[in-house]
């Protein structure tokens, strides 16, 4: 079974779960239920900003989509990661905690120069902390601006609208920790 058709069941899943038809959650992401009904049958890959909205719609963190059972073991070996990259985007996030069920998450993010987290700034519940391991970030959060170096971090309420872009020559590598677990 190929990775688009096991995101497809998941979401296909967790909205009917939800008891929510097609129709419901494409009007809340803004999207056709054609186009909904091909991503849950792996017929077509959602870009990253359209599987972050498909999450919050069905008020999951994004990475419920990856994950397939519950880790609980504290150790999360590097080749066992969950990762999420789409082709085109990039950028890549892995998830460095072992599931979605703790008090946070903490994920580690790769941007090439000039990629950007998402298109538009985007908001969630919580609070985040992130530190710049490789690169130069750009983040924007709510109306402030900032530029970061390796080794500056970066703490902030999550709920106001933030976006980080790449803006070195060389790939950003950030690591960023969020509670509750959302991404």
């Amino acid at each position: 079974m190929s990775d688009n058709t096991k995101l497809g069941q998941r979401i296909r899943q967790k909205r009917k779960a939800k008891g929510m038809s097609l129709n419901d959650v494409a009007e809340k992401i803004q999207k056709t239920s054609s186009y909904l009904s091909q991503v849950e049958r792996g017929l077509a890959e959602p870009s990253i900003t359209a599987l972050r909205e498909i999450a919050r719609a069905l008020e999951v963190p994004i990475f419920y989509f990856l994950i397939e059972e519950e880790n609980h073991n504290a150790v999360v070996r590097k080749d066992e990661r969950r990762i999420l990259n789409f082709p085109g985007s990039h950028l890549t996030f892995e998830l460095l905690s072992p599931d979605l069920n703790r008090e946070m998450e903490v994920i580690a993010a790769t941007l090439e120069p000039g990629a950007a987290t998402s298109e538009d700034p985007l908001n969630h519940l919580g609070e985040e902390c992130t530190i710049v391991i490789q690169g130069r970030m750009y983040i924007k959060i709510g109306d402030q601006e900032y530029e970061l170096d390796p080794g500056d971090s970066i703490y902030y309420k999550a709920s106001l609208p933030h976006k980080i872009e790449s803006i070195g020559e060389d790939d950003l590598h950030f690591i960023s920790a969020i509670t509750p677990p959302n991404f």
